[in-house]
């Protein structure tokens, strides 16, 4: 008996199948200027060797997802700097982002987040004011920028691209893992903030329904899934990850709900380091989370 799973949904990009699939999927593996040295650059590649072990069928709604999802492969980043990748990722995002209605880009480190929504602006052809930038991170992302680019600084680098702090909604902001300069900057910026206390508090459904109402002043919105949010427990496979992070059920929810939005363009699946696990684990929670982003998406024409 065959087992339907995700792989059978991948195509590549310039097949028939893939030019006609609504979402695209690109592989961004930049390891480059991570604030802690790690391999990021082998997530792609996992994620893509996991989703034979992922099914299609979900039990708790009764359908199967069926939306093929057209691969453009990973971004040839081999030896270049986060400065020097800036183009090649922002060009591909923008290239699949002008085909589909949602792009999956599979990092690789934080730092592919800021060329990812220069690509959104730019496949729609709008300013950066008319674009927004929802994080489920443990990290504000706002280190100085001033010693270069690193994973650690990409919301700040945006906010000095032009990105107004208004555009922006930062969840899952962990204790003890940030500094009292940056809440401070985050907050003199205007950008909305929700801890991981918020997130187990109100509940994820009402933390990523608040995001999108603060959005809805924009035109396209990016998803920044950076995984180090999840309890380190339940993903081992993050440098930045913590104890007490939310729960591995909350982010798949805010998957699916994020991906149901329409305005919701890009998503970004960043900081997993796969040495860090010598269990599947962390593979296994990132092919989930891939499932729920497509059953999402879905939602739009449910």
């Amino acid at each position: 008996m065959s087992w339907p799973n995700l792989t059978d949904l991948l195509v590549a990009a310039d097949s028939p199948d893939g030019r006609a699939a609504p979402i695209g999927l690109v592989g961004a593996p930049l390891a480059a200027g991570s604030v802690t040295p790690g391999r990021c650059d082998l997530a792609p590649a996992l994620l893509r060797a996991t989703l034979k072990r992922i099914g299609r069928f979900n039990v708790e709604t009764v359908r199967e997802i069926e939306t093929r999802v057209a691969d453009y492969g990973d971004v040839n980043l081999t030896g270049l700097s986060i400065e020097a990748a800036f183009e090649p990722i922002r060009d591909t995002v923008a290239t699949s982002l002008g085909q589909r209605a949602l792009t999956l880009l599979i990092g690789g480190n934080n730092a592919i987040t800021r060329p990812g929504l220069h690509g959104l602006a730019a496949a729609h052809g709008l300013r950066l004011d008319q674009v927004g930038l929802i994080t489920l991170d443990a990290h504000f992302d706002l280190r100085e920028t001033g010693g270069g680019l690193s994973n650690g600084n990409p919301i700040r680098a945006l906010l000095e691209d032009g990105l107004p702090g208004a555009n922006i909604s930062q969840n899952g902001l962990a204790p003890f893992a940030n500094s009292a300069a940056m809440f401070h900057d985050a907050d003199a910026a205007g950008i909305d903030v929700a801890t991981v206390s918020d997130c187990f508090g109100m509940g994820m459904k009402w933390i990523v329904s608040a995001a999108l109402e603060e959005l809805d002043h924009v035109q396209a919105i990016m998803v920044d899934f950076d995984i180090d949010v999840i309890d380190r427990s339940q993903f081992p496979g993050a440098p930045g990850g913590r104890p007490g992070g939310i729960d591995a059920s909350m982010f798949f929810e805010a998957a699916g709900i994020l991906c149901s939005h329409p305005k919701v363009r890009l998503i970004d699946l960043t900081e997993w380091d796969p040495p860090l696990d010598p269990s599947d684990l962390s593979a296994l929670v990132a092919g989930r989370w891939l499932a729920e982003c497509i059953s999402g998406f879905e939602q739009r024409s449910a």
